[in-house]
C-alpha cells in the first residue's frame, strides 16, 4: 500500500525537508500529494482529493494545526493526521482529537516510518473506514512524549508493583491506572486469567501445564505474538477454558 500524504507547513524549507524524508521512506511508501502553506490552504485540497495522511504543523499564521485537525473531524472523509511541530507541549491536545501521532523536529527517518506504518496499520485494520478514523487507543506517556498505542495491538496488561505493564507484540510500555478499571472499561476485549493480568481474548492460543516459583504446578496461557507464559489462577481457570472453546 502506497500512502498519499499532504505536507502543511508555513516554512518552505521545513516542507522541503519533510518531502526529501518522504522520498526516502521505504516501510510504508510514500507519495506526496501536494503541500500547503496554511490550513486554509490545505481545507481546499482535502475537500477536493483524498489524502491517506496530513503531516502537520501547529503553529502556523492564521488558524493553527490544531485548529485544522479539530476542522478535519467534522468531514464525511478525513485522512489521519501526524503532527510534525517543533513544540512538543502540544502533544496530549493532539491525541484528545485523535492524531495518529506527534513527531518535533527534527525528524529521523526511522520516527517518521513508525509514525506513518501506524496511519497503514489502521488502514489495514479496516479496509471500509476513513484513514482518519482512529480505532480505541490508550496514551502512554514514554520517556517524555507522549504516544497513542491502539488498544487492539495490545496483547496483556499486567500489574507490577506500582504500575501496568502494557504489552504489544514488539515491545511493553508503562502506565499509570487500575487494572480493576482497565477491566471494568474493557471487559469486551480482554479477559482476567490472575488476579496481576488480563489478555486479550481473541490473542489466546492455548492453556498448558506451568510450574511457577512462588504458586508451584498450576496452569498458564500462551498467546499469540509473544513467548511468555502468563499464569492463570484456579478462579480463572474455567473462563479461560471457556473463552479458548467459544
Amino acid at each position: 500500500m502506497v500512502l498519499k500524504v499532504l505536507i502543511v507547513d508555513d516554512e518552505k524549507l521545513a516542507r522541503s525537508r519533510m518531502r526529501t524524508l518522504l522520498g526516502d521512506c521505504t516501510a510504508p511508501q510514500v507519495l506526496v500529494g501536494a503541500e500547503a502553506a496554511n490550513a486554509t490552504q490545505a481545507m481546499q485540497l482535502i475537500q477536493h482529493e483524498p489524502f491517506d495522511a496530513v503531516l502537520l504543523d501547529v503553529h502556523m499564521p492564521g488558524a493553527d494545526g490544531i485548529a485544522l485537525a479539530r476542522a478535519l473531524q467534522a468531514l464525511p472523509r478525513r485522512p489521519a493526521v501526524v503532527f510534525v511541530t517543533a513544540h512538543a507541549e502540544h502533544a496530549v491536545q493532539a491525541f484528545e482529537i485523535e492524531a495518529v501521532d506527534y513527531l518535533t523536529k527534527p525528524v529521523r527517518l526511522e520516527r517518521l516510518q513508525l509514525a506513518l506504518q501506524k496511519v497503514q496499520r489502521l488502514a489495514a485494520a479496516a479496509p471500509g473506514a476513513q484513514p482518519g478514523a482512529v480505532q480505541e487507543s490508550l496514551l502512554i506517556q514514554d520517556r517524555g512524549r507522549t504516544e497513542r498505542v491502539p488498544l487492539a495491538e495490545v496483547l496483556y496488561f499486567k500489574a507490577e508493583l506500582k504500575y501496568i505493564t502494557v504489552r504489544t507484540a514488539s515491545r511493553s510500555y508503562i502506565l499509570d491506572g487500575s487494572l480493576n478499571e482497565l477491566e471494568e472499561r474493557y471487559a469486551a476485549q480482554y479477559l482476567r486469567v490472575h488476579r496481576n493480568a488480563l489478555v486479550l481474548r481473541h490473542a489466546m492460543r492455548a492453556l498448558e501445564r506451568h510450574h511457577d516459583p512462588e504458586e508451584g504446578e498450576g496452569w498458564a496461557v500462551r498467546l499469540n505474538g509473544v513467548d511468555e507464559l502468563l499464569a492463570v489462577s484456579r478462579r480463572q481457570l474455567a473462563a479461560v477454558r471457556e473463552a479458548l472453546t467459544g
